[in-house]
């Protein structure tokens, strides 16, 4: 017997045995994701007296130190605390549930004539086809494997028209989840139009509300609606190294895996 999660009057089942995990390792060296030129991530061995935190080098134990920069390294979750000044806006504080129905969608960003690659509003409505949900996943193509060890730092990646940001608040889409590094332009003068938009900081501020970036959605992972489990740590940051999974939604009264 399946578990089950009900939503919107409607009763899903889905397999717990079978998760499919949409984030990238964090690992050290240098052929991992990066962006924003944030140093690679970094493991130490910790040695204290005649103690050594390896026993590759003879230690009882593995005890080590990580270096990571949450926004720059990997798969990560960020809150409104990313664009505010207010020490109490932190992840942990804000994010107080872990499950939500995921909508993922394949979108192909457009070029614009400055060169940039956007991802447009217009697209992303018409894939959803109004049918919205507490989380969204948007997948660019093409979908290729470079996305899992990318150096974005300096190209100008892919990112969202405000215009979409704005309407996913709107349509009071709680999570955003996307295969870039941000969702704003790499350069633009600090004005973090899309963050503040889907954030609707600082005068009607959705402060549970997170964006979670760089991902990778692989192509098993068709277009539909999934339960979302998004894992993070309990650092006390804006951000946090995540871990989101998803679980495939199944209707039993339309025998469809999601609709």
């Amino acid at each position: 017997m399946l578990p089950t999660y009900p939503y919107q009057g409607r009763t899903y089942q889905f397999d717990p045995t079978q998760p499919l995990d949409i984030s990238l390792p964090l690992a050290p060296g240098e052929d991992q994701v990066n962006c924003f030129w944030a140093e690679p991530v970094q493991v130490d061995v910790i040695r204290v007296g005649n103690f050594v935190g390896s026993v590759a080098q003879g230690g009882s134990t593995n005890y080590q130190r990580v270096h990571l920069t949450p926004h720059g390294n990997g798969t990560h979750t960020e809150c409104y605390g990313h664009i505010s000044p207010d020490p109490t806006a932190t992840l942990d504080r804000h994010l107080r549930r872990f499950l939500f129905v995921a909508r993922v969608v394949s979108v192909e960003p457009r070029l614009q004539p400055n060169g940039d690659l956007v991802v447009l509003l217009a697209d992303v409505q018409r894939e959803l086809a109004g049918a919205v949900a507490e989380a969204l996943i948007l997948r660019t193509l093409p979908n290729d494997l470079a996305k899992r060890t990318r150096h974005y730092s300096g190209t100008n990646p892919t990112y969202l028209e405000p215009a979409l940001a704005h309407w996913l608040a709107t349509e009071q889409v709680e999570h955003l989840l996307v295969d870039l590094p941000s969702v704003d332009r790499e350069e633009d003068g600090g004005e973090l139009l899309a963050h503040h938009a889907f954030w609707r900081y600082p005068h009607a501020t959705r402060q549970a509300a997170t964006i979670t970036e760089l991902i990778f959605v692989p192509e098993a992972v068709e277009d539909g609606l999934y339960l979302l489990n998004l894992q993070v740590t309990s650092l006390v940051l804006d951000a946090s190294p995540s871990k989101p999974v998803l679980y495939r939604l199944i209707d039993p009264e339309n025998t469809t895996r999601n609709s």
